[in-house]
């Protein structure tokens, strides 16, 4: 479309070429020499931020707990096909007003200037239309997943991951084993609740969603046959220390937490969330106190009963889960929750110097909850920044588009444009004249776009948490931006129809 506009714009001044005695072939080498310079120049900029963007990609990070390096860069494959594709693109684009050129007739030209427009359908619209379209759907996904992704990181995941901050360790590295384990762990929050600052800690044998699991079958109380098939649940457990609830902000709605008594001298308990009380006692009020079956026939008393979270991934159903004490479920494998409102940065260091002190030999992992998210979060972040860059791309390409064929229409209708104004055409109806196939052509492919990206978001809601395709801000936030993209890429074009002077230009023309 630019380049057809370019021809449409340098009509005269090839028919007065023409009449001078050039030849046709020297016009068309000089229009293909333009196009592949333009092209060569385009992918010169294209390959050189691909190779900074791949260089990026190697070098990021996306889970700091298991760093990897995957590296991509260019090769001389990649630099072939660039090179090809750019002169491909560049003779396409410069064969674009051929067929224009070579049925200039210059006495024609001469004598009554620029011909206007024919009202069909050209391939050209259709192109533009589908261009249109593409967009309208990259630009409906992008704002799905975007809005989907805000809302995950607003979400109720059952427990609050802001000002908390996440250390890792093994305590087997050390030596620790059996019950210098559980006496070790006991030191570290000990260690930890003296840091100024901090209002909680607690110890967890893993956090929900992280990516590891451990299940256990659960029977009912007055169950007999204890075999897998036969379980009530296959549940979700954790094993914590007293204070985890308040580490994690989960509130315990009814019941109590655990203490350092509940250890394996004490009988077996457990905290469970509200799915599993609906599921296996019936309410949340009449599981406090009742029993349920281990697959080895051991009896577990139900001490209190916690809100439900999130436990594998973020888009879950309500899934039943079981904590029991640390001390009775021992494990090597630490993870203390450390809450504070404190610099993470600041409290990262301190909470490694208390380490230290404690246990110097004991590595250990620091980073926020937040950080720790990202794993979960990661497919929805990916969708939302991958289709946010498309949707650009969609949007500078469907502006170019549309900025092409309306300069093409006000280019090629300048007479047409210089006689409405000289009659005393209003400027709404030059407006109208020079810009409404543009504009027809936007209003047709943003609402098959806008269709398409529905359905396509529907896809969507599968990656992405609450990425709701019918979000009345996301079509409202669709349509104002294909109105922004059609008055952005039209701007140029219709100040040059409303800056006409019908003298000037019928004098020229």
């Amino acid at each position: 479309s630019l380049f057809a506009a370019r021809a449409a714009d340098r009509t005269r001044e090839t028919a007065l070429r023409l009449a001078l005695g050039a030849r046709r072939s020297r016009i068309l080498r000089a229009l293909f020499t333009e196009a592949l310079l333009i092209s060569a120049l385009g992918g010169a900029v294209g390959l050189c931020t691909g190779a900074v963007l791949l260089r990026g990609l190697s070098a990021w990070q996306p889970v700091p707990k298991f760093p990897f390096h995957v590296a991509v860069y260019p090769d001389a494959n990649v630099y072939a096909v660039a090179l090809l594709l750019t002169v491909i693109s560049g003779f396409l684009f410069g064969a674009v007003p051929v067929r224009q050129v070579l049925q200039t007739d210059p006495y024609d030209i001469v004598k009554s200037g620029s011909r206007t427009t024919r009202r069909r359908i050209t391939v050209r619209d259709l192109l533009l239309a589908m261009q249109i379209a593409i967009c309208a759907v990259l630009i409906t996904s992008s704002m799905v997943a975007v809005r989907g992704y805000v809302r995950s990181l607003h979400s109720n995941f059952g427990f609050e991951p802001r000002n908390a901050m996440l250390m890792d360790t093994d305590l087997t590295m050390a030596g620790y084993r059996g019950d210098a384990v559980s006496a070790m762990q006991k030191r570290m929050v000990e260690a930890m609740r003296t840091i100024p600052g901090v209002t909680s800690v607690g110890i967890a044998d893993r956090t929900p969603l992280n990516g590891t699991m451990r299940w256990t079958n659960v029977f009912a109380a007055e169950a007999t046959d204890l075999k897998p098939s036969n379980a009530a649940a296959e549940v979700p457990t954790y094993g914590i220390s007293p204070g985890y609830f308040s580490a994690v902000s989960t509130a315990i709605l009814s019941g109590r937490g655990f203490t350092w008594h509940d250890d394996q001298n004490a009988p077996p308990v457990a905290v469970i969330n509200q799915e599993f009380a609906r599921r296996i006692f019936g309410s949340v009020t009449n599981a406090t106190g009742r029993y349920y079956k281990l697959q080895d026939g051991t009896r577990v008393q139900v001490v209190g009963v916690t809100q439900d979270g999130k436990y594998q991934r973020i888009g879950e159903a309500p899934e039943a889960a079981i904590f029991v004490p640390i001390l009775q479920s021992p494990s090597s494998a630490t993870t203390l929750i450390v809450r504070s409102s404190l610099d993470p940065a600041q409290l990262a260091t301190v909470m490694r110097g208390k380490l230290r002190h404690v246990e110097s030999g004991l590595p250990a992992f620091i980073r926020s909850w937040n950080q720790e998210l990202g794993i979960a979060l990661f497919a929805p972040r990916m969708a939302a920044i991958s289709l946010g860059v498309l949707g650009v791309m969609g949007a500078m390409l469907s502006v170019t588009g549309i900025f092409g064929i309306a300069a093409y229409s006000v280019g090629r209708r300048l007479k047409e444009l210089g006689i409405r104004m000289a009659l005393g055409a209003q400027r709404t109806e030059v407006l109208k004249a020079a810009l409404g196939r543009p504009f027809q052509l936007l209003a047709f492919g943003s609402a098959a776009g806008l269709l398409l990206g529905i359905l396509a978001s529907r896809v969507l809601a599968s990656i992405v948490y609450q990425a709701t395709p019918c979000d009345p801000l996301v079509l409202a936030g669709v349509v104002v931006a294909m109105a922004l993209l059609g008055l952005i890429a039209t701007w140029i074009p219709a100040q040059r129809a409303l800056s006409l002077h019908p003298l000037t230009l019928l004098r020229e023309e």
